[in-house]
């Protein structure tokens, strides 16, 4: 299993590595990786790998089987070989769209208090989909809303619970399509707000800015229907 950069420090735009493996299609296994691969709804980061005057374009990185980060180089980009040491550098500009959409749609479970069934995140907007019967009546409140919460700045914190405890509370668990990662002992857990400004809790292995004023303004867009008791709910940023 590769070492997860991206956990210990999301805003990480560069660093070594050394290729430990090459799947049989020719995806890019390191021993650290600088990518976030496409997961709960977030897409895998892309970016360029360096080598010996030689380098790779990424498109993408995804999950192999058994949960090692692949990174995917774009059609016709050189492969280094095993043992070859490289220099990550992340597609910092759509990973940190990535970042803010992420904790947006976070801030929107909490102005939608309703059980999560899906969601997705692109660089341009986002989306959750809800168990919920009937469509909000007023999405311009809960725009603003939404918007107070970003521009109270609140601090986005990482913390890690043991998989028995979230089975203690399973209440923490807002999405029902997407369950936590388990295996390895321990859950990450995104909090938004410390202390007594704390408004959001729950698991979640994605990447997220350090504070809610990051994500700027943004606006909730169409709700559609998607079977008798979801709705599409979709987010735009308004900048």
């Amino acid at each position: 299993m590769n070492e997860k950069l991206f956990l210990q420090d999301s805003y990480l735009r560069e660093a070594p590595a050394q290729v430990v493996d090459i799947t049989p299609e020719g995806g890019i296994v390191l021993n650290q990786s600088l990518f976030y691969a496409t997961s709960g709804g977030q897409p895998g980061d892309g970016g360029v790998l360096h080598w010996d005057g030689q380098e790779t374009v990424i498109s993408t990185s995804v999950k192999g089987e058994t949960g090692q980060i692949i990174c995917l180089s774009a059609e016709g980009s050189a492969v280094p070989k095993i043992g070859q040491e490289v220099l990550q550098v992340l597609d910092w500009d759509k990973r940190h769209l990535h970042m803010r959409m992420h904790t947006a749609l976070h801030l929107l479970s909490v102005v939608i208090p309703l059980p999560v069934t899906g969601g997705a995140i692109t660089s341009v907007k986002g989306r959750l989909d809800f168990n919920m019967p009937q469509a909000p009546e007023a999405k311009e409140a809960l725009s603003d809303a939404l918007n107070d919460l970003i521009s109270r700045d609140l601090e986005i914190i990482e913390e890690w619970i043991t998989e028995r405890e979230l089975d203690e509370n399973p209440s923490l668990v807002k999405t029902m399509s997407v369950a936590p990662p388990r295996g390895a002992g321990k859950i990450r857990l995104i909090r938004i707000g410390a202390d007594d400004s704390s408004v959001d809790l729950q698991p979640c292995g994605g990447t997220h800015v350090a504070r809610t004023g990051e994500i700027g303004r943004v606006r909730i867009g169409k709700v559609e229907k998607k079977g008798q008791l979801n709705r599409r709910v979709h987010l735009h940023f308004d900048d």
